[in-house]
């Protein structure tokens, strides 16, 4: 009995320890399906490392009715018909990111509702008249609060990225200073790269808005998404987030994407603490591992 009891004490001990290390993190986007930019890391952390994922998306989507052509015969409306597109495509993306969620493990999904008027490159478009800030930024704060999430994660604010993209990542750095050391998670700003970019993307921080400042110019992470597994290492998980941009059928441009993109980079803001860089290390340490065995037939 007493052999048997340490055997059940030291099982127990294991499965919290697991327990304490699996991340807990949250992704805010600007539009239904900007988390395919993310889809391999959310994959492996609810796939692989026992985590949980939620998302939060500030906007409806519904500037997006310019690219539905082919969504027009799928979903048997004219939504590239502004005011049928207006109406109905934020019923329609919402139900395209629940069922992307379920292919790579999105747990939670915060819809905020927020209008997508159209494209600019001004972030002050959304943040002075198209977004309710007050309330975006409230129910934000309200999302981390009742989650300690490890880890924040939103796309890298470059100048020249959709000011939607800019203004959601805005709102959550501020949104994560207003809250208590303890209660803040690690922000990470993410971008996709090829194999084939002759150039290494730099970003220090965006004009005029500190709060965006970067520990470095470059990405201090990467996640190979083609790391291969399987018979013959035939595999990768490019398949994943292939999988999970195809449920995105509204939008042609970004089915564009199905196979693009190689790697996953992640900058690290400065506003987060010295321990940050090495905690994130142990993370991305964790995800470059490939839990698949081999197998042979």
């Amino acid at each position: 009995m007493k052999i048997k009891f340490i055997c059940l004490l030291s099982l127990f001990f294991t499965q919290t320890v697991v327990a304490q290390q699996a991340p807990k993190v949250l992704v805010v986007t600007a539009h239904p399906d900007d988390e395919t930019g993310v889809a391999a890391l959310v994959y492996k952390v609810t796939h692989e490392l026992n985590g949980t994922v939620d998302q939060c998306v500030i906007t409806n989507g519904e500037g997006g009715y310019k690219y539905s052509t082919l969504g027009n015969t799928y979903y048997g409306l004219e939504l590239t018909d502004e005011k049928i597109g207006r109406e109905h495509l934020p019923r329609i993306r919402k139900q395209e990111l629940m069922n992307a969620g379920k292919i790579i493990g999105t747990r939670n999904i915060y819809f905020l509702d927020q209008t997508d008027a159209h494209y600019g490159l001004d972030e002050k478009e959304p943040l002075d008249t198209t977004w309710n800030v007050g309330w975006v930024t409230t129910r934000l704060k309200d999302i981390l609060t009742k989650t300690k999430y490890d880890f924040l994660i939103c796309m890298l604010p470059v100048a020249e990225t959709h000011a939607h993209h800019k203004a959601a990542t805005l709102l959550s750095l501020r949104t994560v200073q207003t809250l208590p050391d303890s209660q803040r998670p690690i922000v990470l700003g993410y971008g996709v790269s090829s194999k084939t970019d002759t150039t290494q993307q730099k970003f220090t921080q965006l004009k005029n808005y500190t709060e965006t400042k970067t520990v470095s110019d470059t990405a201090l992470f990467t996640l190979d998404r083609t790391a291969s597994f399987g018979y013959k290492n035939k595999l990768n998980y490019k398949m994943v987030v292939n999988w999970e941009i195809a449920e995105h059928k509204s939008q042609g441009t970004m089915q564009l994407a199905i196979n693009q993109g190689d790697f996953e980079k992640y900058w690290l803001f400065a506003l987060n603490p010295p321990s940050a860089k090495t905690t994130c290390e142990k993370l991305f340490e964790q995800l470059r591992k490939v839990p698949y065995p081999e197998l042979k037939y």
